[in-house]
């Protein structure tokens, strides 16, 4: 069976993620998508939050699944018996920062680990998760970016923090 984890933040989801979720499931039997918790960044939603969104938005691809994480992607990928990685590029400068993060996991999982690149759609080489809550912070138009019930959820959030 052929096994692979695709980990972000997901902060939120976007159709750029969607889309590199259900272009993986199609390459790989099982499909897991990870999401980190990372100490160093203050996200909109929560870990919890972000894993019941993912749930939901891929709930119609039957061989994916949501988990989370903390630490590093290889302790992680060990854990689970899982060796690919799976990373989207918008840019050549995403190329640049994730080859080093590849080779890094590479070398320091002792060759049990590598990653499979998936440009990104031209639809969504636009999108990133930082610019969708920018957007929305001022309450702009984000259904072009999220599906409608995270648009939702982001537009909440910041009318909570507000």
């Amino acid at each position: 069976m052929k096994r692979a984890v695709y980990p972000g933040s997901f902060d939120p989801v976007t159709f750029g993620h969607l889309d590199v979720i259900r272009r993986a499931a199609e390459m790989f039997d099982d499909l897991t998508v990870s999401v980190l918790n990372n100490k160093v960044k203050t996200p909109l939603f929560s870990v919890e939050e972000r894993v019941k969104i993912l749930r939901e938005a891929t709930k119609d691809i039957p061989n994916v699944h949501i988990d989370s994480f903390s630490g590093l992607l290889i302790d992680y990928a060990r854990e689970k018996n899982i060796h690919v990685a799976v990373r989207g590029l918008r840019a050549i400068t995403d190329f640049e920062y994730e080859l080093q993060i590849a080779q890094t996991n590479r070398k320091l999982s002792h060759g049990n680990l590598d990653t499979v690149f998936l440009t990104t759609s031209l639809e969504y080489a636009y999108l990133s998760s930082s610019s969708v809550k920018e957007i929305a912070s001022f309450h702009g138009d984000i259904s072009e970016c999220v599906p409608e019930f995270v648009a939702n959820m982001i537009y909440e959030k910041y009318r909570e923090n507000a």
